[in-house]
């Protein structure tokens, strides 16, 4: 029920303008969003890849509702591979986009737009040296973006996809994408699903998390493993195992902040481990599922408020 509840709050502006002028939020924020500018992302990126991680980044924006705005955002993009290939971090960074913040929601031509948008970023990605990552969202939105990955991978085939476990049709979609050269990250998902096309369950999800993972594992793909759940890192590396698979053929991901001293150890195992990075003033949405994801950090979130009030 929290959860659902965060999720709604997610989504609410009023909320969201009182959160985002609250001063006191930036100890939250912090912990989790490097800060807003390219400077902070290449900042954060270097102090990572110094010690042993990758990192995928994200130029915080979605539900882009104008053509500029979406111009902007993947002019934003353009910018930070520059900036990430002229400090030479592109051997381990690649980047993460949303279809939602390039256009995909306009009233016209979204699809297009987005896509156009996003062939820009992959080019920009691949004079760089390096690779685009496409995050899924909705399930509304699930199947434009794997027709957009289609579209993509035509001219940039190393573009990654994302698949959400908790979406009933997920393990369908690892069998299509578990071919030789696809990057696949499966994460457990974190929007507000109807149980008609998600488990609600969390053991449901889990469930589906391992057997989705079967299937990656035992493909010819790259699987990607976003979980920062034990159990699961502990199952990916039998899966991985039992599966012949040398480190390297996968990787871990984790989220900025969240389990630090694990991504360090999975690193030091020699596993690659990449951290999703993400920037910009936009952070609201993010932060919020987040903390759906983990309610605990509410009590962080509460902390501050009291000692900074």
């Amino acid at each position: 029920m929290l959860r659902r509840t965060l999720l709604a709050v997610s989504r609410s502006q009023r909320i969201k303008d009182l959160v985002t002028r609250t001063p006191v939020s930036s100890d939250l924020v912090s912990r989790f969003v490097p800060g807003e500018s390219v400077d902070d992302a290449v900042s954060a990126s270097r102090r990572l890849i110094g010690s042993g991680l990758s990192v995928t980044v994200d130029h915080l924006g979605e539900d882009t509702r104008d053509s500029r705005q979406a111009d902007a955002v993947t002019s934003a993009y353009v910018e930070l591979l520059a900036r990430l290939r002229d400090a030479g971090l592109t051997g381990a960074a690649e980047v993460s986009v949303k279809l939602s913040a390039l256009g995909l929601l306009l009233p016209q031509d979204g699809a297009r737009i987005a896509l156009g948008n996003a062939r820009i970023i992959c080019r920009a990605a691949g004079d760089a040296g390096t690779t685009v990552t496409l995050d899924m969202e909705d399930h509304t939105t699930t199947d434009v973006t794997l027709d957009t990955l289609s579209e993509l991978r035509k001219d940039f085939p190393a573009t990654g996809a994302v698949l959400q476990a908790y979406l009933r049709r997920t393990e369908a979609d690892c069998e299509d994408l578990a071919t030789a050269g696809s990057r696949v990250r499966l994460c457990k998902g974190a929007y507000d699903e109807p149980g008609t096309v998600a488990f609600i369950d969390r053991a449901e999800v889990d469930l589906s998390y391992v057997r989705c993972l079967k299937i990656l594992m035992a493909g010819d793909g790259y699987p990607m493993l976003a979980t920062h759940d034990p159990r699961l890192i502990e199952i990916g590396q039998s899966l991985a195992r039992s599966n012949d698979r040398a480190q390297g053929t996968y990787e871990f991901q984790m989220l900025y902040g969240i389990r630090p001293a694990e991504q360090q150890r999975l690193a030091n195992l020699g596993h690659t481990v990449r951290i999703y990075l993400p920037y910009g003033a936009d952070w609201y949405r993010y932060l919020v599922r987040r903390l759906a994801e983990r309610p605990a950090n509410l009590a962080f979130f509460a902390r501050s408020l009291l000692t900074k009030s």
